[in-house]
């Protein structure tokens, strides 16, 4: 929603003339002397006026009120003050269609990430934000989720970062769509495109058939876009697809968008299953209560080993400096917890190559 920006000039009658009766002789005033030039014509962008300048010690003047309705302004005449106010001026907002690739709430704001064709942004939602579905709604911002297709208006100012990163003025969500991170089995040319066949784990049986055309968003790992050549078996891709989904073995359905791992740092659905039930063994009891996160239902994602905050356990010191040493990677399980607020989530850390669990983030 675009917010109005009204403009207000005020100034003395000492800066222009007013078309009114004068206040008279009575030593409000003081009584001057000058010139009406008949022959200058005054223009406003280009366009002539009517206007005639007076010249008082070498300096021309114009009416208030003619200035003032030339170039757009209602002149108001309030005690010693003359007030020129503008007509309400738009901010000019830039426009964004395409899909939200993530939701993480900032303090009393929301941080959308999102990408569409050959554009790649962050969004900031507040309480400034129009929020609609695509009936024009109201939306709530604790309702965004990946997968949806939004239409954004963002701006005027944005932080010139990559990605870049804005204010959002509108969004209104079109359509949630469904997602799958899977694995891909196999690809095969059509007429009308590619056919996916997607899997849980290289090789593994078919779960998922995604019919591509020219109208599909695909991505590489740096959210620029890709060919259709890029798809190849067992990479990991996050496609976004139907909601329409035929019911047949496999079932089918048509892709809206897909982000390809290419750089092969996403794990597939089959081994983030394999981490959840070898950090599920490593909590206790008291860990366990404590949980909001559902056993098979944690984050598991791969993680820069330099930067982690690492708790290591005793006797994996020296693993975790040999992973650090050579820039490698940690495997980390986060639950939510009731403690969050106090303490932050739990993680439990594991090796990639060996799959030993190393430690475990810092709580505060």
């Amino acid at each position: 929603m675009r917010q109005p920006r009204k403009w207000l000039a005020v100034m003395t009658t000492a800066g222009l003339l007013v078309a009114a009766a004068s206040a008279g002789a009575d030593g409000i005033g003081q009584k001057i002397s000058g010139w009406l030039r008949p022959d200058i014509m005054v223009a406003v962008d280009g366009a002539e006026t009517g206007m005639k300048p007076v010249i008082i010690e070498g300096k021309a003047y114009l009416p208030a009120r003619g200035i003032a309705e030339a170039t757009g302004y209602e002149i108001h005449w309030k005690g010693n003050r003359i007030e020129l106010s503008g007509a309400e001026d738009e901010e000019q907002y830039m426009t964004f269609m395409g899909y939200i690739n993530g939701v993480t709430q900032d303090g009393d704001r929301w941080r959308i990430d999102v990408i569409g064709p050959n554009n790649w942004l962050i969004l900031y939602a507040d309480k400034e934000t129009v929020l609609t579905d695509a009936e024009g709604n109201p939306f709530a911002a604790e309702d965004l989720a990946t997968g949806m297709a939004i239409e954004a208006e963002y701006g005027p100012m944005v932080a010139m970062s990559y990605p870049a990163q804005s204010h959002a003025a509108s969004i209104k969500v079109m359509q949630q769509h469904l997602v799958a991170k899977q694995v891909i089995h196999s690809v095969e040319k059509t007429e009308d495109g590619w056919r996916i066949a997607l899997a849980d784990e290289e090789g593994g049986e078919v779960k998922l058939m995604l019919l591509a055309g020219p109208e599909t968003l695909i991505v590489r790992s740096d959210k620029q876009p890709a060919d259709a050549e890029l798809l190849e078996p067992g990479l990991v891709v996050r496609a976004y697809y139907g909601p329409a989904v035929m019911k047949s073995l496999p079932p089918q359905s048509h892709a809206q968008y897909i982000e390809v791992d290419d750089q092969r740092e996403w794990l597939a659905p089959a081994e983030e299953q394999e981490y959840r039930e070898l950090a599920w063994k490593q909590l206790s009891d008291e860990d366990k209560a404590h949980l909001i996160t559902a056993k098979d239902e944690a984050l598991v994602e791969l993680i820069d080993a330099a930067n982690a905050a690492v708790i290591p356990l005793e006797g994996k010191e020296q693993l975790l400096e040999d992973i650090r040493a050579n820039g490698g990677k940690l495997v980390a399980v986060t639950y939510k917890t009731d403690q969050d607020a106090l303490l932050g989530p739990l993680t439990v850390l594991f090796d990639p190559e060996t799959k030993e669990v190393i430690g475990h983030i810092v709580r505060m």
